[in-house]
């Protein structure tokens, strides 16, 4: 064999036939802010026609970090702390270290926090990012392993790690109609972005599917709003206010829920109230939210323990999906009978 045959193309090969610098290859292969769309079409052109796939020898040259960075969107969401938990917990005894970055405000997008872990050059990353294409991801994904948590793509570049958010949807819908509620309204946060399939997009999805198919179709009502506790109460009690109050309000997650909790409580109505996550506080006898549950810990566990398999050489995507659990308590009850 040649010996140009039996030599893999480096990221140098790459920088020399575009004609620029190798940290450029390596800002256009990250989708990196500040790069030319020429610059772009160079670059894309030589990997094309070099047929460039770095390796996970390459980037053990570069020297380790020892960090993995996770970005997360919203630290008042306590799934979020039990993912923490659970991450932490798969790194004890490694020489690892995670780096944790918050995703901007507004709309939350993650992409300058993820940009700002692989600037720091992290030897991998868990993302929480509903609104980061696909193919921007797979960009980064071919420099730095990537854990997408939450999301559903079956992409062969980066690992995911989800819960069946519509099975888990779809049993609290269920128990829902063996209370005997018909008039069941959904909560959930502002709209995403409809290229990637969110949690939240897959739960508001199951829930109208299964009011169709419980021939409620005409009982439908999405209230929408931003995250948080005080936006979630606000859109409750305006949905209240406007009338007509419906018997059950389904929430996108618990945080949700805790906000349209109150905002029903104060007005002392007899409206069943069920969230998502069944993070610490729904199981509070105070609180006793009824919700859906799933394995937080054992999910961020398992997505460090996916990025340590790709560091170790797989080069398989893998994408898992975790079975979720109702868990019905005393916020939803048989509707009251009308006079």
């Amino acid at each position: 064999m040649a010996e140009n045959e039996a030599r893999k193309t480096t990221i140098e090969d790459v920088a020399r036939a575009a004609g620029v610098s190798r940290a450029a290859v390596s800002k256009v292969l990250r989708n990196a802010y500040g790069v030319s769309p020429a610059m772009k079409l160079r670059v894309d052109k030589a990997i094309e026609e070099l047929n460039y796939r770095p390796s996970v020898a390459a980037r053990a040259m570069r020297g380790s970090s020892y960090t993995l960075g996770i970005e997360i969107p919203d630290f008042g969401n306590q799934f979020f702390t039990r993912v923490l938990r659970g991450a932490s917990r798969a790194l004890a005894g490694t020489n690892y270290q995670l780096i944790i970055a918050p995703a901007e405000e507004g709309m939350r997008q993650g992409y300058r926090a993820i940009e700002a872990l692989l600037d720091q050059r992290v030897d991998g990353l868990i993302a929480v990012s509903p609104l980061v294409s696909q193919e921007w991801l797979e960009r980064a994904a071919v420099q730095t392993p990537i854990v997408m948590f939450g999301r559903h793509d079956e992409s062969p570049y980066y690992d995911t790690v989800a819960g069946d958010d519509s099975a888990g949807t779809a049993a609290l819908m269920q128990h829902l109609f063996d209370l005997g509620h018909q008039r069941i309204a959904h909560l959930t946060i502002n709209a995403l972005s409809s290229a990637a399939r969110s949690p939240h997009d897959i739960r508001l999805t199951t829930y109208e599917k299964c009011m169709v198919d419980a021939g409620l179709a005409g009982n439908i009502r999405v209230i929408r709003c931003g995250e948080g506790l005080d936006p979630s109460y606000e859109a409750a009690r305006d949905m209240l206010d406007e009338g007509p109050a419906p018997t059950a309000i389904v929430a996108g997650h618990d945080e949700l829920a805790l906000g349209a909790l109150r905002a029903v409580m104060e007005r002392g109505l007899p409206i069943s109230v069920a969230g998502y996550d069944d993070v610490p506080l729904a199981g509070h006898p105070l609180v006793s939210l009824t919700s859906v549950s799933q394995p937080g810990e054992d999910m961020g566990a398992r997505a460090v323990e996916m990025l340590l398999e790709r560091l170790a050489g797989r080069d398989v995507a893998e994408h898992e999906t975790y079975a979720p659990e109702l868990r019905p308590r005393k916020t939803t009850y048989p509707p009251a009978r009308e006079s």
